[in-house]
């Protein structure tokens, strides 16, 4: 399943929404999600799970690109 990942680069900062960034990555849940960004150090604020319909949508972004971790 693909996720969509809001966060925060720096986590030591307080979640401004202006400074949210978005990742999309393939995984088998939210924990295999945020255990894959572990390492990244980010301030997850949401993980959302894409279903077919808002997937398409994502995908007409220009900014959608599939995280390899």
């Amino acid at each position: 399943m693909i996720y969509k990942v809001l966060y925060q680069k720096h986590p030591e900062e307080v979640p401004v929404r202006e400074r949210t960034e978005k990742l999309y990555i393939e995984a088998e849940s939210e924990r295999d999600v945020r255990q894959k960004l572990n390492d990244r150090n980010y301030n997850i604020e949401f993980v959302q799970p894409l279903d077919a319909a808002h997937l398409a949508y994502e995908k007409q972004s220009e900014d959608f690109a599939l995280e390899t971790v």
